[in-house]
């Protein structure tokens, strides 16, 4: 199973504050089948970088931790099934339109009654389910509803055991726990803000083995939504 966690902070901040922990999070989190982040860049756009080693092993890392900015998202990537160890199915996804960045960590449970005509439209480009959950996004993005209503409407939509993560257009990120196999918590590491999945332990060994110095630590409520605020605060959103 996979690893995500959400960032953000008052000012901006080289991504390569972030690796010490993200080094961390895809060991103990046994991740390590390619990786990739998101983030808002200084004219704010979204961007986005995937690769298909693992984070330790990709000397990409060093270019990508150079980046400074004030919100991102990262994805560690450990698939439920081997067969989708391909570049369209690296995590996050970023939206054509630049309205979002999405990632995922779990199972969608019912991914396959929507794939076909995901597929049929040639929209469909890899294997795994979250694919399918991006283009669900894409698709009802345009009805105004929030992203933590969106977030709750996908996993009610799809069910499974579902971590969700969203990187807006505005810089905001979201978090959403749905996962009981892997708990969700927000902390700060220094001046940055956040929201992380828990390296699939009951427990909060998340802070002993990956976050020892983090602070502020709460665990977030399943089925709940968390947004970072401009200051990286985790404030829940329902």
């Amino acid at each position: 199973m996979c690893e995500h966690y959400v960032a953000r902070a008052a000012k901006p901040f080289a991504l390569g504050e972030l690796w010490p922990f993200t080094e961390k999070l895809e060991r103990f989190g046994i991740a390590g089948f390619g990786w990739g982040a998101s983030w808002l860049n200084a004219e704010g756009r979204l961007e986005g970088y995937r690769d298909l080693r693992a984070f330790g092993d990709d000397p990409g890392r060093e270019r990508i931790g150079d980046v400074r900015t004030t919100s991102a998202l990262v994805h560690l990537r450990r698939p439920s099934k081997l067969s989708t160890l391909t570049l369209a199915d690296t995590q996050p996804f970023l939206d054509r339109a630049q309205r979002f960045a999405f990632s995922h960590n779990g199972d969608l449970r019912d991914y396959k009654r929507f794939r076909p005509a995901y597929r049929e439209a040639g929209r469909i480009h890899g294997r795994a389910d979250t694919e399918v959950g991006q283009r669900w996004l894409e698709d009802q993005w345009a009805d105004g509803r929030s992203p933590a209503d969106l977030l709750c409407r996908l996993h009610e939509t799809f069910g499974g055991q579902a971590n969700l993560a969203l990187l807006t257009a505005d810089g905001t990120p979201h978090a959403y726990a749905g996962n009981t196999e892997n708990p969700m918590f927000t902390f700060r590491l220094g001046w940055i803000g956040v929201a992380s999945t828990g390296i699939y332990s009951l427990d909060r060994s998340l802070f002993r083995y990956t976050a020892p110095t983090a602070t502020d630590r709460k665990l977030v409520p399943p089925r709940s939504t968390v947004a970072l605020d401009r200051d990286g605060t985790p404030l829940a959103e329902g």
